[in-house]
This record gives C-alpha cells, structure tokens and sequence, in this order.
C-alpha cells in the first residue's frame, strides 16, 4: 500500500538515498496485518502501519517502537455505500453487507461509526477483505457498502456515496494515524541509519510545507495519477512537522493514548484477549530518534 504522506515524497525526491548513501529498496504490502506478519519474522526492519495493526502488533508482543508519525487520517478513509443500497445514513445499515480489511485502521473506524449509531457487529455482516478485493466484491454485486482507503475508495465512489469518514470520526476523538515502526533490535543496534531514515522524512515534511505544488506533483508520479487526484488525495491526510510532533499532542502523549483507546476498544468488540496498559504503549513510543535527527 501507498500511504500518502512524506515517504511518497521522501521516494521521489531521492531523500532516502542521499540520507543513507545506499540504494533503497521499497517492499510493499496490502495491509498493516501484512506488516505486522513481515516484522514479527524478521523479514523488515522499518516499515509504516495503521494506528489500530500498530495497537495489535504491539498487544500481541510484537517487539517495535513508534518512531514517527507519518499522518493524521483524514478523509482519505471512509465508509462508502452502494447509490442502490437504499442507504443514507449509518444507522441504516443493518442487515448489509460491509466490506473492511479486519485489522485496519478502517476496520477500528468502521466499528466505532457502527456503535455510535446504535448497532452491533452482529447487526451487520463483515467481510474481511484486502482493498483490491473490496473493488472486485464491488463491482460483483457481493457487497452494499465498504470502509477503505484510496485509491480504492475513489473508485467505489463513482457509485456510490459517503456517510462517514476517519476526518468526521476524529473530531470526535476516535483518531487513526499512519505510523512509522522501527523493530527495536535493530534500532539500537543501527540508531544513526534509523536517524537518517526520519530525516529523509522530514526533509520531505518540509518540502511539503514550502512547496506544496512540488509536493503534490511527486505524488502523482509516485502513485501515477492525475495531479487533480493527487491533491484529492494529500487533503485527506494531516502531515505532522517534526518538530510538532514532539508535543504532547502527538509523540510527547497521546499517541500512546490513541493506541492504549485502540486497544481497549478492539479487547471490547472480542478482537484481542488482552488490552496493555497504557504505560506499556508509552514504552513502545520513542522520540529518541527525532529529537537527533531534529538536532543534526
């Protein structure tokens, strides 16, 4: 998955590259349960993932710290109904058919849309799908509506229409972020690597910044789509300037709380046994690597 935020920009301008003075080589995976799975083998060292696969990994004693934030999100993850559903608001969903990828921040933000107006998973059947899937099930027929990201989800639209997204649901409090994870074996033992890492990041957080129209053309040639889309798709996300991201806001504290809130919501719908304590999410959140490569 293309996450659209700095590392899009940060691949195209060649940060990467100039930071750590190697070829780099981009893996790419369908989603954070598919991340989750490559860290836990050992197969990555660094990767980005949703809030709610972070909460899990990290639940289910994956050994890795947060060591940036890539993005807010925004709009750029909503529910979409099908234009013959009959469907107009949440609550009428009952008795639909709603495509997700489990695990996902979709997933997280779809249950909460779903409690807020008054149903229960058991009020609705959830299919489990991977995005690319969710378009096929779609056009098929096999689904009435679906949470997911772009670019798939700009392709559900042209037939569909949106009740609710992540952008609505944060204002809320039920936030879901993109994040960057580091195993924290390897972090140690490669602290200046993880540091040149997020300063590729930030360079491309500042040329984002100073330069939104070079910003939003890397993107479109990154993702090789229309300029106009790739700006559709950059206001759906929130990038966080790195040094902001040091506050209590983001980094300094709550984004253990968003994952301690993620935790606890996914042990109530019966998804994990355990949710950790909030002091355990704080231990898995490391400004460390920021704050040098801020300094340098």
């Amino acid at each position: 998955m293309d996450l659209v935020n700095p590392d899009l920009v940060a691949r195209k301008e060649k940060y990467y590259e100039k930071q750590l003075g190697i070829k780099v080589k981009i893996v790419k995976f369908d989603s954070g349960k598919d991340v989750n799975t490559a860290l836990a083998a050992g197969s990555i060292d660094a990767s980005e993932l949703g809030s709610n696969p972070t909460a899990l990994g990290i639940g289910n004693g994956l050994n890795y710290d947060v060591i940036y934030i890539g993005d807010i999100i925004g709009s750029a993850e909503s529910l979409v109904v099908k234009n013959n559903a009959n469907v107009n608001s949440v609550s009428q969903l009952k008795g639909k058919k709603i495509a997700v990828p489990f695990a996902s921040t979709s997933h997280y933000s779809l249950l909460n849309a779903l409690k807020q107006a008054g149903l229960k998973e058991s009020d609705v059947k959830l299919l489990d799908l991977e995005p690319n899937d969710i378009h096929a099930a779609w056009k098929r027929g096999d689904i009435d509506a679906a949470y997911v990201w772009y670019p798939v989800l700009n392709n559900l639209v042209k037939d569909g229409k949106i009740l609710t997204g992540s952008d609505k649901l944060a204002k809320q409090g039920i936030i879901t972020a993109d994040l960057v994870v580091a195993r924290r074996d390897f972090a140690k033992s490669n602290k200046n690597l993880v540091v040149r890492y997020i300063k590729a990041l930030n360079q491309a957080n500042d040329l984002d910044q100073k330069n939104k129209e070079q910003s939003i053309k890397d993107i479109s040639e990154i993702l090789n789509i229309s300029e106009s889309d790739a700006k559709f798709q950059r206001n759906g996300f929130e990038w966080i300037d790195g040094k902001k991201q040091l506050s209590k806001e983001y980094l300094g504290e709550n984004i253990a709380n968003v994952l301690k809130n993620t935790a606890d919501f996914l042990k109530e719908q019966g998804s994990i046994k355990k949710s950790p304590t909030l002091k355990e999410y704080k231990d898995h959140v490391q400004t460390k690597y920021l704050k040098e490569a801020l300094e340098k």
